[in-house]
């Protein structure tokens, strides 16, 4: 779909490069950015792409190069000031307030005010029928924090396409959406492209990349590899020039643990939780996990996936139910307890419950592990380092050290931390809701592999994703969810994309006949 560029570029990038505590994160790199064109940015996940966005939006300063808009040199202090000359950013995580009302979100920093008070009258009537006009149904007055983070991020998209920008750069903007969602934003991206603005889309989805983008541009350890129109790379060359290797070995790597569904799997189970309620959020929702296998949880956004996990480990109290681990009735309702008992639970929102920013990789890792390294209320610092650089080999988490923050990690190997975290804890059950979101294709080769290591090794695994290839491909059995009621339950050749959305589409039109 490559649309010829003929005009002078909106923006500019010359040569820019940035190190961070002497570890280069860009070298020499150069992009230009046209109107009415879709430019795509891409590589794993360290690769640079954030470094360059943060670099163009103010968040960080160069080191060396330039920036051009509209042919004059610009170096923003802020966010803000990049946001005032027409540039608007969607993050791959979402920066609002989650304790302000949709309305407010919507608005924010461009409030309509009305006799020198806000005019919450009209954010509420013009951010419903913006959201309309996306196909977006929330309601405007609710706290944004009580939506699922998919809406969330079709919020925060639906706001940044209303500022009127000359430049849109979407980092990650499907990661948390629907597939019907992400149909919305392609839309919504083509559209923006009609009105002769300039976009960079950055997605480890490379299905959209190839439906959406007119030119690919690809760095892999902070340097520009190539830059080129979309219509003269095949999916496997662009995945071959993201890794440095070859594509077909990669696949290989990725799916030879992925091969067939455990159908054997026998003992007695090592999660039973059955007939789980909470008033209008679960409906006698059951989900039982044997040593070595894999469950996953299938359904649209708000089908109760992340809410069945979160009652599981203790975080959303139940109304009524019974939680067994390892043969134990679990009593209490709070992550403490299931922790105790080796339940670990990987968040879908890494950014809001999971990693800790301003620590370190060392101290966000070993977190977990403390109480077993603790003795006599003296934590052994040998101890900790020799874990913490295990699992940062074992997961291959990119740094310059265990010293490093957090915070200026890629987001994929800040999803490894969190993973590095769970693994301290020697866990039976894992709980894993979204692991590969947001993630390049390299570490979401490895991330999988590793979730069918540990099932072989007796682990009882919960898997929840968006992807329902990834939730086929890698569960032994599926439970299949809609608002928040179990639809069925599919076992080992009987998984497939098409079984479970007719599970969903049976349930879709039982409902519709009953409204009659």
């Amino acid at each position: 779909m490559s649309t010829p560029v003929t005009s002078s570029p909106i923006l500019s990038v010359t040569s820019a490069s940035k190190r961070f505590a002497g570890v280069r994160a860009l070298e020499d790199v150069s992009i230009e950015l046209h109107a009415g064109s879709v430019h795509a940015l891409v590589g794993e996940n360290g690769a640079g792409k954030s470094t360059l966005i943060k670099l163009i939006t103010g968040v960080y300063q160069l080191d060396s190069g330039t920036v051009q808009l509209r042919g004059e040199n610009v170096a923003f202090d802020s966010p803000r000031s990049a946001q005032r000359a027409g540039i608007a950013t969607i993050y791959q995580e979402v920066h609002l307030a989650p304790q302000l009302s949709v309305a407010r979100n919507f608005f924010l920093g461009r409030e309509p005010t009305r006799l020198g008070s806000l005019d919450l009258k009209r954010m509420n009537r013009e951010a419903g029928d913006a959201l309309k006009r996306y196909g977006i149904a929330a309601d405007v007055k609710r706290p944004l924090g009580e939506l699922g983070l998919g809406i969330q991020q079709m919020v925060a998209i639906a706001r940044a396409v209303e500022t009127d920008a000359s430049v849109v750069i979407m980092d990650e903007p499907t990661s948390s959406l629907e597939p019907r969602e992400v149909d919305l934003l392609l839309e919504l991206v083509a559209q923006l492209k009609a009105k002769d603005v300039a976009i960079v889309y950055v997605s480890h989805k490379l299905d959209e990349v190839f439906r959406a983008c007119d030119t690919i541009t690809v760095l892999r350890d902070g340097k520009l590899v190539s830059t080129g129109p979309t219509s003269e790379l095949t999916r496997r060359q662009l995945i071959s020039r993201m890794l440095g290797r070859d594509a077909a070995e990669l696949e290989k790597d990725g799916r030879t643990k992925l091969a067939g569904h455990k159908t054997n799997i026998e003992g007695e189970p090592l999660l039973r939780a059955e007939h789980l309620n909470r008033r209008l959020i679960l409906e006698d929702v059951s989900v039982v996990v044997r040593p070595g296998e894999v469950v996953g949880l299938a359904g649209l956004l708000g089908s109760g996936r992340s809410e069945t996990a979160k009652a599981i480990f203790g975080a959303l109290p139940l109304d009524s139910g019974e939680i067994e681990v390892g043969g134990k009735a679990l009593t209490h309702q709070t992550p403490a307890s299931r922790i105790r008992e080796r339940v670990a639970m990987l968040p879908e929102d890494r950014k809001a419950e999971g990693i800790i920013p301003d620590m370190s990789i060392r101290d966000n890792i070993g977190l977990a592990a403390l109480p077993q390294l603790t003795k006599a209320g003296l934590v052994s610092r040998k101890k900790v380092d020799d874990i913490v650089k295990t699992f940062m080999d074992r997961l291959r988490i990119k740094a310059s050290g265990p010293n490093q923050k957090v915070s200026e990690l890629s987001g994929g190997n800040q999803q490894k931390v969190l993973l590095a975290r769970l693994l301290c804890l020697n866990p039976r059950v894992l709980l894993l809701d979204e692991p590969t979101r947001g993630i390049d294709v390299g570490a979401k080769a490895e991330v999988q592999a590793l979730v069918a290591e540990l099932a072989e090794k007796g682990m009882a695994v919960v898997l929840i994703s968006s992807e329902l290839e990834e939730v086929v491909e890698g569960s032994d059995t599926v439970v299949v969810l809609r608002d928040g009621a179990q639809l069925g339950r599919l076992v080992g050749d009987d998984i497939s994309e098409d079984k479970i959305m007719d599970l969903i589409a049976d349930a879709a039109s039982e409902r519709i006949e009953a409204a009659k």
